[in-house]
């Protein structure tokens, strides 16, 4: 698959943009993320089910979140100029077979391995989808493009634990599993008649697989501490562990092309942006859940409903603020993005202990109208300026940082509720959310706005570091 410009990978766009391939990275977008929070509602029925306990159950959501998160940079350099077609269609068929397998599952063993080769295959559509929407489009319609998974990512991941609890209470644990094959198979169908034929997926070497194992370790022990500082916050002693492997692939022939192209491209300030959305995003979502029903007594469906408002308000600004990034700019519309999401959790501060679901609602709406004018202008930003043979690698960092963002916000917020006592734990928490998402304003208005001219000797800051 080549561009007019002749390079390994792209798209061609000969008058006509495919925004059917926008759509294959919509729906990959949404169903990866939708399996990130899904099974949690499950696990109780899984572990009946199975005869584990709950704590060997969550090997459910661990097994798919590890590989997920621990190989997203591997991949994403393992794909730098493969064939996207190949790519696309193999990661969703892998998807699909692993929750085919998930829900067949006659014992925890069988279901904890389908969960982690899915986690694999989940890693490869996490780095493919904002590649996919970039190419499919001229780049004037970027912004509108990249929108699309931009808002249908997160919406996944909010409407997991409804769809699951649906799910549970009707068909049963195993069509957790089963619900995501329909959205694979129709990607499938868009991705095999709308992508012209290219290039297979090369091998990966020794050096590559070295590679994937430092990085895959470091981020597997970091995430595991984040995601059980959640419950208990004295797991955050285990994340520095993780440094060692980081500094070894950071400082080696696999690790320096990634930092020479992200420094080059001054991007290192949109990444943070990006980490620090998502974990004053994933802080606030926590926060308010665990205290309209731990502290207010609200029901399960009145806190439902009322978290509801931010993905409804995500969901009708995310295709706006696409268009008006086409128009004027991405930058000023992820700066007045996330200024607005900032706007809105710090009105939660103010509200003290007793809350009302309206008073709530609308604050999260304001700031999920925030969140969807910033998703697909940030990620334009930053494709925009990834070197066109390094936008596999570039899409796979951003992902990177927006998974640990999420992964952060929860065990931080439960860290400054802990440490805050019981009477201002919710101000605590609602204040690191505010902070988190107010960092990413300087942040993304200090970000360099187009394509820096790049050349092999700066990206590829060790010999032979692209094959």
């Amino acid at each position: 698959m080549r561009d007019r410009g002749g390079r390994p990978g792209h798209i061609a766009v000969a008058g006509a943009d495919r925004w059917s391939l926008v759509a294959v990275a919509g729906l990959l977008a949404f169903v990866a993320m939708l399996d990130m929070n899904i099974v949690n509602v499950a696990l109780a029925e899984i572990a009946d089910g199975l005869g584990v306990s709950v704590a060997t159950a969550q090997w459910a959501v661990l097994g798919y979140q590890l590989p997920v998160v621990a190989l997203l940079l591997p991949v994403g350099r393992w794909l730098d100029g493969a064939g996207l077609r190949t790519a696309v269609l193999t990661a969703t068929c892998g998807f699909g077979l692993c929750s085919a397998l998930a829900a067949v599952s006659p014992w925890m063993g069988w279901l904890i391995a389908a969960r982690l080769l899915q986690g694999a295959c989940g890693a490869v559509l996490f780095v493919l989808m904002p590649v996919l929407a970039m190419r499919s489009v001229r780049s004037e319609l970027r912004g509108r493009a990249m929108s699309v998974p931009a808002t249908l990512g997160p919406l996944g991941a909010v409407a997991g634990p409804a769809v699951g609890g649906l799910l549970l209470d009707h068909l049963g644990w195993r069509w957790v599993f089963l619900v995501k094959i329909p959205f694979c198979l129709l990607a499938l169908l868009l991705a095999w008649r709308a992508m012209p034929r290219d290039g297979g997926l090369r091998r990966p070497d020794r050096r590559s697989v070295v590679d994937a194992l430092l990085v895959a370790s470091g981020v597997a022990v970091l995430l595991l501490a984040l995601t059980l500082a959640a419950d208990r916050p004295a797991w955050l002693a285990l994340a520095p562990a993780a440094a060692p492997a980081l500094w070894w692939w950071l400082r080696g022939p696999g690790g320096r092309p990634v930092a020479g192209v992200l420094r080059a491209a001054g991007l290192f300030r949109a990444h943070g942006a990006v980490l620090a959305l998502a974990a004053g995003f994933a802080a606030m979502h926590y926060v308010v859940a665990l205290h309209l029903q731990r502290d207010d007594g609200a029901s399960a469906t009145t806190t439902g409903l009322t978290v509801l408002a931010f993905p409804l308000g995500m969901g009708l600004a995310g295709p706006l603020g696409g268009r008006i990034a086409d128009r004027y700019g991405a930058r000023p519309v992820a700066v007045t993005g996330a200024a607005l999401t900032t706007a809105g959790l710090l009105l939660l501060i103010p509200l003290g202990d007793g809350w009302s679901p309206p008073d709530v609602a609308w604050r999260l709406a304001l700031a999920g109208v925030g969140l969807g004018l910033n998703g697909g202008p940030t990620q334009a930003l930053v494709m925009g300026a990834a070197p066109p043979d390094r936008a596999a690698t570039v899409g796979a960092t951003v992902q990177c940082a927006r998974s640990l963002g999420f992964t952060l916000g929860p065990a931080l917020a439960t860290a400054a509720w802990g440490l805050s006592g019981p009477g201002e734990g919710v101000r605590a928490g609602l204040v690191l959310a505010a902070a988190a998402a107010a960092l990413a304003v300087p942040l993304l208005a200090l970000t360099g706005g187009g394509p820096a001219p790049l050349s092999t000797k700066t990206t590829d800051a060790a010999p032979a570091a692209h094959d």
